[in-house]
C-alpha cells in the first residue's frame, strides 16, 4: 500500500505552493504514495492546484500582493500554521510522513513563531533533539549544529552533542540501508588545529567524542580537516560525513557531483520529514522559474522512508 504523506506548502509567496503542485503533478509521485497538501488556498489555485491532484486542508493568510514576493507577516502566520496542524495530523497517525516547502524564517520572525526554523520547532514540539541531514546520491551529511553563528560555535559545540548527533547519524544510515556505517568526523579548525596550535576543540571535545563512539561501537574516523573529509567522503572512504556547522556540509555537498538534487531530511522525530534543500526564493517566485525536482526528490524520499525503503 502507497503510503500517505502530507506536504506543507511553505511560505505562500515564496516558490513552495509552485515546486509543491509540479511535484504533485509528477507521475512519479502519484506512483510512490498518496498526497495530502495544506498551505494558503489563493497561492495553492494560483499555482495550478485542483482537487484531482492530491485534497487541499486551507491554512491561510488572508489577503497576499502575489506581484510583491517576500517575507510578511500574514505569509509567515500561514506557513507557520499549516506546519503547527501537519505535526498534529502526522503525530496522529494519519499520514505516515511530512514533507514541507521552504519557509521564511524572516516571515516566521514577523509572524511571532515560537522557532525560527522547521528543525528548531520540531526540537521545540518534540521535545527531542533532532538531526539535520543532506543526501544526494551517495553522499550523507548531517550537521552537529544548525543555524548558530560562527562566533558561537566553539562554545555550542561540546562532546555530548557529537555523541548525540554522530549516535543520529548512524540509526538514519541504517535506516537508508547501511547495516554498519562508516562515519567520518569533520574538524572544526583549519588543518585540524595543527595539533592545538590553532585551535583545541579537536583534541577537547572531538577526539574524547571520538573515543567515546568508538567504545559503543560505532565505526567513525576523524577529525578530518574539511577538505580531507569531503575528499574521502566523495571517493568512497565513509557512508557519511558528520559536519560541525552548516556551511561545512552545505556548500560542497550543493557543489559535489552527483545525479539529481540534495534532499534534506530530519531523524530522530517520531515521523519522517523531508524537504527540498532549498529556500523560499522569493526572487524568482510567481515568474514561472521555479525548479519542482528538489521537492519532486524530497517527497519520493519520504515515502521511502514511510515505507522503510532503502531509499
Amino acid at each position: 500500500m502507497k503510503p500517505e504523506l502530507l506536504i506543507t506548502a511553505g511560505d505562500p509567496l515564496g516558490i513552495g505552493p509552485e515546486i509543491t503542485v509540479k511535484a504533485l503533478q509528477s507521475p512519479a509521485v502519484r506512483r510512490a504514495c498518496r498526497p495530502a497538501v495544506t498551505g494558503d488556498s489563493a497561492a495553492l489555485r494560483r499555482a495550478g492546484w485542483t482537487p484531482a491532484l492530491a485534497p487541499l486542508l486551507p491554512a491561510d493568510a488572508g489577503r497576499l500582493d502575489f506581484k510583491r514576493p517576500g517575507p510578511t507577516a500574514a505569509g509567515g502566520a500561514a506557513s507557520l500554521n499549516a506546519v503547527l496542524a501537519a505535526v498534529e495530523l502526522v503525530k496522529s497517525g494519519a499520514f505516515a510522513g511530512l514533507v514541507t516547502a521552504p519557509v521564511s524564517k524572516e516571515a516566521w520572525a514577523l509572524a511571532g513563531a515560537p522557532a525560527p526554523a522547521h528543525t528548531d520547532l520540531f526540537r521545540l514540539l518534540e521535545r527531542r533533539e533532532p538531526l539535520m541531514l543532506f543526501s544526494r546520491g551517495a553522499v550523507n551529511a548531517a550537521l552537529v549544529t544548525e543555524h548558530v553563528p560562527l562566533k558561537r560555535l566553539a562554545a555550542v559545540l561540546t562532546k555530548n552533542l557529537v555523541i548525540q548527533k554522530a549516535l543520529l547519524f548512524a540509526s538514519a544510515l541504517k535506516a537508508r540501508g547501511f547495516k554498519r556505517p562508516r562515519l567520518a568526523l569533520c574538524a572544526l579548525n583549519p588543518h585540524a588545529g595543527d595539533g592545538g596550535v590553532i585551535g583545541r576543540e579537536e583534541i577537547e571535545t572531538l577526539a574524547p567524542a571520538l573515543k567515546e563512539l568508538g567504545r559503543r561501537g560505532l565505526r567513525v574516523k576523524g577529525p578530518l580537516p574539511s577538505d580531507a573529509a569531503w575528499a574521502d567522503h566523495l571517493a568512497g572512504g565513509s557512508d557519511g560525513l558528520l559536519c560541525l556547522y552548516h556551511d561545512q556540509a552545505l556548500v560542497p555537498l550543493k557543489l559535489a557531483p552527483a545525479k539529481g538534487p540534495a534532499v534534506h531530511w530530519t531523524w530522530g522525530l517520531s515521523f519522517p520529514r523531508t524537504s527540498p534543500a532549498h529556500g523560499t526564493a522569493f526572487d524568482i517566485a510567481w515568474k514561472g522559474r521555479a525548479d519542482a525536482s528538489g521537492m519532486e526528490a524530497a517527497i519520493l524520499f519520504a515515502a521511502g522512508l514511510a515505507s522503510r525503503k532503502n531509499i
